[in-house]
C-alpha cells in the first residue's frame, strides 16, 4: 500500500476515538440497518458477504515464535485484556500508543511487518503507531524479552516479507488462507472478519436487502461498466475478481484497487467508482470519519 493522502490520513487519524462498533470478540448481525441521513457522504451495507478469520503469520523456520505468539492469545483471551484491547478502539477506551525502535541488527529485537493504514488494527498518528494489532505487537515483544520493530509496507508485501525472512512476523490484519499458509505459519485466530460494502449516501440500490443473497444478487446484474474500489491484496479483490481459497465465484464488475481503504472511499466519494468492497471493521472506521467532515 502506498502512504495515505494528507486528506485521507487526517482524516482516518481521529477514526479510533469516535469507533462504537460491536465487541472485537463477537461477530455482527447480517441485517442491513443503515438508513442515509443529510450530509452522509458514505455509508456501510451492513450484511456480511464473508466470514473470515484474522491471524498472524510467523517464518515457517521459527516453531518457538509460533508457540510464544499462540500462548500470548491464548492469555490475552483468558485473562479478559484482549476484550481491553478492543474497547480501546470499539468502545470507551482510549488507544494506546507503540513506538517501533531502529532495526540494528546487533540487538535483540522482533521484527513485525505491518501496512499502518488498516485502521483500526494498525495505523499511525505522527511517528506513533496505533491498533489493535500493534498493542499486540508491543505486549508479545516484551513477553520476548525484544525490543520492537515495526516495518511498514505495502500490504501485498508483509507475507513475502516474512517468507524471506526480512521480518519475523507479520501482523496486518490477515486473513487466514491455504495459498498465505504456504509462505507462513499461522498463528491461531485472534479475531473474527468479514467483507462488507460501501456505497454513497444517497444510494438506495441495496436499502432492501436483508441477507448475503439479497445483495449478491443485485451485484451478479454487474458488468464490467460497474466499477467496485477496494484495497489490493485483500479479501475484498478476491472477491471481486474470484477465488478458489476463498471459494468466491467473483462478479463481473471492474475491480479498481488502491493501497488502503480510505483511499477507495474517497474515490467513491468523488464519483470515481460504483461502490467499495472492504473488511467491515475499517468499512466503519472510514465511512464514519469522512461522514464526520460533512
Amino acid at each position: 500500500m502506498k502512504k495515505f493522502l494528507c486528506i485521507a490520513l487526517a482524516l482516518v487519524l481521529t477514526l479510533g476515538m469516535v469507533a462504537a462498533f460491536a465487541a472485537c470478540s463477537k461477530d455482527k448481525g447480517s441485517e442491513q440497518t443503515t438508513v442515509a441521513t443529510e450530509n452522509q457522504k458514505v455509508k456501510v451495507v451492513d450484511i456480511e458477504l464473508s466470514q473470515e478469520e484474522y491471524a498472524f503469520g510467523v517464518n515457517k523456520d521459527d516453531a518457538d515464535l509460533l508457540k510464544k505468539t499462540n500462548d500470548l492469545i491464548k492469555e490475552l483471551k483468558s485473562n479478559g485484556k484482549f476484550d481491553e484491547i478492543c474497547d480501546h478502539y470499539f468502545g470507551n477506551g482510549t488507544p494506546t500508543e507503540v513506538m517501533s525502535a531502529e532495526e540494528d541488527s546487533s540487538k535483540d529485537q522482533l521484527l513485525v511487518a505491518t501496512n499502518a493504514a488498516f485502521e483500526p488494527f494498525e495505523f499511525k498518528k505522527g511517528e506513533a503507531y496505533l491498533g489493535i494489532d500493534m498493542e499486540i505487537a508491543k505486549l508479545l515483544a516484551d513477553s520476548l524479552g525484544k525490543e520492537l520493530v515495526i516495518k511498514n509496507m505495502k500490504f501485498e508485501a508483509v507475507i513475502t516479507s516474512v517468507q524471506q525472512g526480512k521480518a519475523d512476523i507479520a501482523m496486518a490484519g490477515l486473513t487466514v488462507t491455504p495459498e498465505r499458509a504456504k509462505q507462513v505459519n499461522f498463528s491461531d485466530s485472534y479475531y473474527n472478519a468479514a467483507q462488507k460494502l460501501v456505497v454513497k449516501g444517497d444510494d438506495t440500490t441495496f436499502d432492501a436487502c436483508k441477507t448475503k443473497e439479497d445483495v449478491e444478487a443485485i451485484l451478479a446484474k454487474y458488468d464490467a461498466s460497474t466499477v467496485i474500489g477496494g484495497q489490493n491484496g485483500t479479501t475484498g479483490q478476491s472477491y471481486v475478481e474470484g477465488s478458489e481459497d476463498f471459494g468466491f465465484a467473483g462478479v463481473k464488475a471492474t475491480w479498481k484497487g488502491y493501497d488502503n481503504a480510505s483511499l477507495a472511499i474517497q474515490d467513491l466519494i468523488n464519483g470515481n467508482v460504483n461502490l467499495v468492497i472492504i473488511d467491515s471493521a475499517p468499512a466503519d472506521a472510514v465511512t464514519k470519519a469522512m461522514n464526520a467532515t460533512a
